[in-house]
């Protein structure tokens, strides 16, 4: 009986125990390595730390060697007591405090290490503006794809051109395998410029749906003006969209109108660089009758419908082209 008696004391004595290291602050504290209260949880597995991020170190039992550090510009962890700097560049939190209970062995037996990111600031948000929704900056600390950027702007309006530039401003800071890190340069200028085709990406071409960097710019292009005037039924601007065609412009101006001298319409173009302009004579019944290719408009071109009745002379395509002068041919990204 006495036997038995210490026996159950035994047990009740260990359950006890159990239930007191269950509850303890060490227990409710141990964090499992990987974990972050920052993204969703895939993502924080999987984020490459980089100069600047911020990570939580514990080392249970020991606070005075627990607090938060900064990885430094060279990509390492040089502010852990009484240890090397840890490489941090480039590597996962699982990574991280593997070396860092490794580095503590020297000085602490079987130390319990926890790492944990409080502050990813290592990339820079990608901004997409333009011709969209809402212009818009999106955190990058995650893979990105441009159509997921687009989707975070609330999409492209009816003003876009048909393409869109994306813009590197920062280099790959941990390529993959078979990926070069690309040098930029150091004064900014010619940065990497990559065009998009509206039209593919939304066709699902994979190369049209690139991967967008921390640091990117993604400009949708918006579209600039062409100008129909003479014997059409609606005169006016038109937007200039994705290989806009005399054709198509024309019908969008309502159409020409009875009497119209067809075989004779003309399109003030505007010399890049030069106030100028030269003049393309177009026959557009030849077009209508696939006699003749279709004829592509570029931006600020004046198209004149001519009729035998009226003489337009020079005066409206003159004060076109004093006011367009002064437009950009080129969209610009700041």
């Amino acid at each position: 009986m006495k036997r038995l008696s210490k026996l159950k004391l035994s047990l009740l004595g260990c359950s006890v125990i159990v239930i007191c290291l269950t509850n303890s602050p060490f227990a409710q504290d141990k964090t499992p390595a990987g974990s972050t209260t920052t993204g969703d949880s895939q993502s924080a597995s999987n984020y490459l730390l980089g100069p600047g991020d911020v990570l939580e170190v514990k080392i249970y039992g020991q606070p005075d060697l627990s607090s938060t550090h900064r990885v430094d510009s060279e990509g390492n962890l040089s502010s852990l007591p009484f240890i090397e700097p840890i490489p941090a560049k480039c590597r996962n939190e699982r990574e991280v405090q593997k070396d860092i209970a490794a580095a503590y062995t020297k000085l602490i037996v079987d130390p319990q290490v926890s790492v944990r990111i409080v502050g990813q600031n290592s990339r820079q948000p990608a901004a997409v503006f333009g011709a969209v929704h809402k212009p818009t900056s999106v955190p990058m600390i995650r893979a990105v794809r441009l159509n997921e950027l687009i989707a975070a702007s609330g999409g492209i309006t009816e003003r876009a051109s048909g393409t869109i530039q994306i813009l590197h401003t920062e280099p790959v800071m941990c390529p993959l395998p078979g990926e070069e890190a690309q040098a930029l340069p150091l004064d900014g200028t010619n940065l990497p410029l990559q065009v998009v085709e509206i039209a593919e990406m939304k066709s699902g071409k994979f190369a049209a749906n690139p991967p967008i960097r921390p640091g990117d710019y993604v400009l949708v292009s918006e579209a600039e003006l062409v100008y129909v005037t003479g014997s059409v039924v609606s005169p006016g601007s038109q937007l200039l969209t994705d290989k806009l065609t005399l054709s198509r412009v024309l019908a969008m101006s309502g159409g020409t109108r009875s009497g119209a001298k067809l075989s004779d319409v003309r399109i003030y173009r505007q010399r890049t660089g030069s106030v100028r302009q030269d003049v393309l004579k177009v026959d557009y019944a030849a077009i209508k009758q696939n006699k003749a290719p279709d004829v592509f408009l570029k931006p600020f071109d004046v198209i004149e419908v001519t009729d035998p009745g009226i003489t337009f002379g020079g005066v409206v395509k003159d004060l076109l082209a004093g006011a367009l002068r002064s437009y950009p041919l080129v969209p610009r990204i700041p």
